[in-house]
């Protein structure tokens, strides 16, 4: 029994009866207007229901009274895009002007029939032609709740065929789902560029902090030292800078990438290395600031998870750094001598993200041990 009787406490029942009691207005005026013609109405929908505002107008009534609170009704709020919103919208109208004639009946005709029948109870005899030849009798009492069950029945239901309805004819089309779907990738890519680049940058920093300062404490040289805290220092402020970007990014949505360092800062990473007790040797070909933003920035990001890797896992050794920018082609190289005997490409996130940074760019990107090396190769398209 409180389940039949929840719809009663629920608000959507109510806004739902709104909904399909809106159209009957514009229905009812032009009743007053002409009853000859009481077709004229939906014929008017018709071209009112091609303009392709009048669907954004739809969905959001239809969200508000049909669906009130749900987060995905599965209703569009846009306008027609194409031939077939409109058509579907059309169609919509109609059906909606339908369904509020069909409420208007259900909820006046069935009080109706209750009320003649409790008349009929008290002795009287019936008004409307159903019952006008019944005899009055106390036993139709019996029969009140009926029509009263039937017409509570009756709103609930047509408000669950209206929202039905509307979700299949509002409802987001194939272009508004794929677009939708690009948009989400779109935040995912974004979501997992973040991440890459808080790797790179924060990790390039802890790397060479915790280097530079394990270098300090052994050799017992204040002038070392002193070095040591300038770098970790210099380090710690760069990837200060950079987080604060990557969190404005994850603030500001619509802030452009132009501000993430691209080659032409590649100097400080081969500094930061060099004062970790790198010997670099660092050579560049070509003309690095003609590289296209996008690749000149997963350039410097390869060349700093690479760096990275060289401070974390073989420490201060000899690094050879070759960028060449030409064939249409930007090739960075990185490489060291193994302390250790590797085998394979390397498992790390850090590794992992360069070849993923490559792929994207539609280029392809090498690590792993050569000639008694461990190279990073990276190959970058410039269109």
């Amino acid at each position: 029994m409180a389940r039949f009787l929840r719809p009663l406490t629920r608000g959507t029942t109510y806004t739902r009866l709104l909904h399909l009691w809106l159209p009957l207005l514009i229905f009812s005026v032009w009743m007053f207007i002409d009853s000859s013609k009481p077709w004229v109405p939906a014929l008017v929908l018709v071209p009112v229901g091609l303009v392709p505002v009048v669907r954004m107008g739809e969905g959001v009534q239809a969200r508000l009274l049909l669906t009130p609170g749900v987060e995905e009704p599965g209703i569009s709020v846009t306008p027609s895009a194409t031939w077939p919103d409109r058509l579907r919208t059309v169609l919509w109208m109609e059906v909606r002007l339908v369904l509020g004639l069909v409420t208007s009946m259900v909820s006046v005709w069935l009080p109706l029939l209750a009320y003649e029948l409790g008349r009929m109870a008290w002795g009287h005899v019936a008004d409307i032609p159903v019952l006008n030849r019944a005899e009055p009798h106390w036993a139709y009492a019996l029969l009140i709740p009926l029509p009263l069950v039937a017409v509570y029945g009756a709103l609930v239901g047509l408000g669950e065929l209206a929202t039905a309805v509307a979700r299949r004819l509002l409802g987001t089309s194939a272009a508004e789902r794929l677009a939708a779907l690009e948009e989400r990738t779109e935040q995912l890519l974004e979501r997992t560029r973040i991440a890459r680049e808080l790797h790179d940058s924060i990790g390039h920093a802890l790397t060479v902090a915790v280097v530079q300062a394990g270098a300090a404490r052994t050799a017992g040289d204040p002038e070392f030292t002193e070095r040591a805290l300038g770098a970790i220092e210099e380090t710690g402020r760069a990837a200060l800078e950079d987080l604060e970007r990557v969190l404005g990014v994850l603030r500001e949505s619509e802030r452009p990438v132009s501000s993430r360092p691209t080659l032409a800062d590649a100097d400080r990473l081969l500094e930061s290395a060099r004062a970790s007790g790198a010997e670099v040797d660092a050579e560049v070909t070509g003309r690095v600031e003609t590289v296209p933003g996008p690749v000149s920035r997963e350039g410097y990001r390869i060349l700093q998870e690479a760096l990275t890797n060289v401070l974390r896992h073989a420490g201060a050794v000899p690094v050879r750094v070759r960028v060449t920018v030409a064939g249409g082609a930007l090739a960075l190289e990185v490489r060291n001598p193994l302390t250790v005997p590797v085998s394979g490409p390397g498992r790390g996130s850090g590794l992992r993200g360069i070849r993923e940074r490559a792929a994207l760019l539609g280029g392809r990107a090498h690590t792993g041990p050569h000639e008694g090396d461990w190279q990073v190769h990276a190959e970058l398209p410039l269109q």
